[in-house]
């Protein structure tokens, strides 16, 4: 190997660590912070309908965010892009820590997901371009498996956080992880990888596009309201006509012929979508039913919910080094219906089941997903040209970002209709069963039009 290779070689994996320890970020404080939820709820005298928007509102500013901030990359820098992003997430991660009501975390969090679009929007992006062809499955089978792995860590270190030194911290933690990743970045990733310098940037389209998911979402969560149903008739209406006008420019945010056109594309992002819906409120719900049903405390209902995240990082792994081997559309529609297998299992739990069998559960989901998402990611990145890496990086993630926020609002609808708007304690335990067996049945059956989704697309 030459001199030239080596370097080459030891770029590669310099980039491949700095964007694994971006892609840490999210699901670390995301799983971290389902564990203080409850803290949260007493500190501010959260009601229960409230409390759903502190995790929803970081997701729905990152879906919202990260297709424009993708397209911005493409013509300004990656590179660039990426850097802002992680400087907006340590400032508003702090902020989230200093926070003095519910509303203003609620504010923070949903500006810290404007730095994680950018970050997310891109991260992929860069990967692709800076990791040869041939080692992509097995790179973006790292990164899953990082992203689970800080999943894992999450609900372990998130509820030793909690329990010793108070929900704040979790948010000091992850911004001291984006200022080493900030650091690495400035060692590691020196180019930019402008793809549409001379392009112009579609303003209308951004803010059709930003108005149009709000309203979806915030729609969708607040259901069964009649005010929910007006804005998610509206949101799809603002959609539709986003849609059309996109396929009329020339310089679109979001490529709608690709997605259109390329079947391959469409279907995986769809299955990626449901997957994620599909999945999304599971720890939401048990970290709530583990501590207010079960009545343990963060850091021992931490321990259960961290197997899952952990099958799913060691899983991730080989499926991702398989999948450039074998069928990727085989191991997605794999994944997913060993999913939806877990799903029907979640839907008996009872206020006395054993915790054997919800580990059992967590362990076959996660043994799931970890076999489904590098396939499906490989997918989706390797049907589409070197030009269109930023739009699909964007996609996937916007494809994530939805299907989560959409989860939540499965899981904030049946909250809503069970216990309505007083607070969370052990007095509604029998009310939050209800809602949990509502969500855990509307998710199998998402996940069954998700094996759908996933078996017809084909590497």
């Amino acid at each position: 190997m030459t001199t030239e290779n080596i370097q080459s070689k030891a770029n590669a994996n310099a980039i491949l660590f700095v964007i694994c320890l971006s892609s840490s970020l999210v699901p670390f404080m995301g799983s971290a912070l389902n564990l203080a939820l409850p803290y949260i709820n007493d500190d501010f005298s959260v009601n229960a309908t409230l409390s759903g928007w502190i995790p929803t509102s970081y997701m729905l500013s990152t879906a919202i965010f990260q297709i424009p901030c993708a397209k911005l990359a493409d013509m300004i820098g990656r590179r660039t892009v990426f850097i802002w992003g992680l400087i907006l997430f340590i400032l508003f991660s702090v902020l989230s820590g200093l926070a003095f009501s519910v509303e203003s975390l609620i504010v923070y969090r949903f500006l810290s997901g404007i730095g994680s679009a950018m970050i997310f929007g891109t991260s992929a992006a860069i990967l692709m371009s800076a990791i040869p062809l041939q080692k992509r499955g097995q790179a973006l089978g790292i990164n899953a498996a990082t992203v689970y792995f800080a999943l894992a860590a999450g609900p372990f270190l998130g509820g030793i956080l909690t329990q010793y030194l108070g929900w704040q911290s979790i948010f000091y933690v992850s911004a001291f992880i984006a200022l080493l990743v900030l650091i690495g970045t400035f060692f590691a990733i020196k180019e930019d990888w402008k793809e549409d310098a001379k392009q112009k940037f579609d303003i209308t389209g951004s803010i059709l596009y930003a108005l149009g998911l709000s309203a979806v979402i915030y729609g969708f969560a607040s259901l069964p309201d009649v005010s929910g149903f007006i804005l998610l008739v509206v949101g799809i209406l603002i959609v539709l006509f986003f849609s059309v006008y996109e396929k009329k420019q020339a310089n679109p945010v979001f490529n709608i012929r690709v997605f259109l056109e390329n079947k391959v594309f469409k279907y995986s992002s769809i299955s990626a979508l449901i997957n994620y819906s599909a999945t999304f409120a599971i720890s939401f719900m048990l970290s709530l039913y583990l501590q207010y049903v079960r009545g343990l405390s963060p850091r021992d209902a931490g321990l259960i919910l961290i197997v899952q995240s952990l099958m799913m990082a060691v899983v991730s792994f080989a499926s991702g080094k398989l999948s450039d081997k074998m069928s990727s559309s085989f191991l997605a529609t794999l994944g997913m219906f060993i999913i939806f297998v877990g799903l029907i299992g979640l839907c008996f739990i009872g206020e006395t089941t054993n915790f054997y069998y919800i580990i059992g559960l967590l362990v076959l989901i996660g043994f799931g997903f970890g076999v489904f998402s590098s396939p499906n990611m490989n997918i989706l990145m390797s049907s589409v040209d070197k030009q269109y890496y930023g739009f699909a990086s964007a996609t996937a993630g916007t494809m994530r970002l939805v299907g989560q926020s959409l989860s939540m609002g499965i899981a904030m609808m049946a909250i809503s209709v069970q216990i309505g708007n007083i607070k969370f304690s052990a007095d509604v335990h029998t009310e939050l069963m209800y809602s949990m067996r509502i969500t855990f049945i509307i998710c199998s059956v998402l996940c069954l039009f998700g094996v759908y989704a996933s078996s017809v697309t084909k590497k």
